[in-house]
């Protein structure tokens, strides 16, 4: 019991970078779409002063920053309020099952940078360089 206890301690603080790291990546590309028009290009461009292009410009921005764990606090909890947004929005009235209306990934983006908030982006992040 205590060499798992061991084993989890150690890589707790690791895996919350990873977590960070993954969901930034995947949370970078809704944004790179929306501005970039990459990997696929949308069928109409977004305007960039538009709802949705500032959604994009956040995204990318944003998930940009969290890949790196720069400033992590304040960008997770200012994309965990536009998923919120996003889900009310957008999703919320169509319906109020999550996966009937489409919303399952805004609120999941939603909680986990709401957790990133609260727990900061881990051991391999610049955040904890700059501590140093």
């Amino acid at each position: 019991m205590r060499r798992t206890d061991s084993l989890l301690a150690l890589w707790s603080p690791r895996l919350l970078s990873v977590l960070r790291a993954a969901a930034a990546f995947l949370f970078m590309s809704h944004g790179m779409q929306k501005v970039l028009g990459l990997p696929v290009p949308r069928a109409t461009p977004v305007e960039l002063l538009s709802l949705s292009g500032i959604a994009g410009v956040m995204e990318l921005a944003g998930g940009v920053l969290l890949l790196i764990g720069l400033f992590t606090r304040p960008v997770a909890f200012l994309l965990s309020g536009e998923m919120a947004v996003a889900y009310f929005y957008a999703h919320a009235p169509q319906g109020f099952w999550p996966l009937l209306n489409r919303g399952e990934l805004s609120a999941l983006y939603c909680f986990v940078f709401l957790y990133l908030a609260a727990a900061g982006g881990g051991p391999w992040s610049i955040d904890a360089l700059r501590k140093q």
